[in-house]
């Protein structure tokens, strides 16, 4: 089961390779970093994107927002800019680790529910699901990035959990 704790050592873990991945990243050029590697999301700046605005959107329905996509536009081309990027990412992270810093265990129990941008259908998942999603879809679509940044020629920390300083 997920605990308050567990998302406390996930956030970190998540703020911690977010960094890593970052400050390999800002290694490359920006036209590298927008090059089209064949992944699922095409370049490694719109994969951070997908997660830099996924993450806002699943932590906005955690902290009981209905309607989280009436305010945030999921892009993946925004930010175009590098370094308002770095700083928006940085300021995510730190939202997170906010949020689970303030989390008791029985926050997560209970429901999430939500609407998805076109309004119609309502969701409602346990918010321990909603939860592992968070951590769970961060660290997929990281273990993309590496492999688009170590094929690039730039290497980032190790992934490992047990590495997490």
């Amino acid at each position: 089961m997920i605990s308050a704790e567990n998302c406390r050592l996930m956030a970190r873990y998540n703020a911690w390779q977010n960094t890593s991945l970052v400050t390999a990243a800002g290694g490359l050029s920006d036209a590298a970093r927008w090059m089209d590697r064949g992944a699922f999301f095409q370049s490694i700046a719109a994969t951070l994107n997908h997660l830099y605005w996924a993450d806002a959107l699943i932590l906005q329905r955690l902290k009981g927002n209905l309607r989280p996509e009436e305010t945030i536009t999921h892009s993946l081309t925004s930010p175009s800019n590098w370094d308002d990027f770095v700083n928006l990412r940085a300021k995510r992270d730190a939202e997170i680790e906010d949020w689970a810093r303030g989390l008791m265990d029985h926050d997560l129990e209970g429901m999430v529910v939500w609407y998805p941008g076109d309004g119609a259908t309502r969701i409602e998942r346990p918010k321990t699901l909603c939860v592992a999603e968070l951590f769970n879809h961060q660290t997929h679509h990281r273990g993309q990035v590496h492999a688009m940044l170590t094929a690039a020629g730039v290497v980032p920390e190790p992934t490992n959990l047990s590495m997490l300083p």
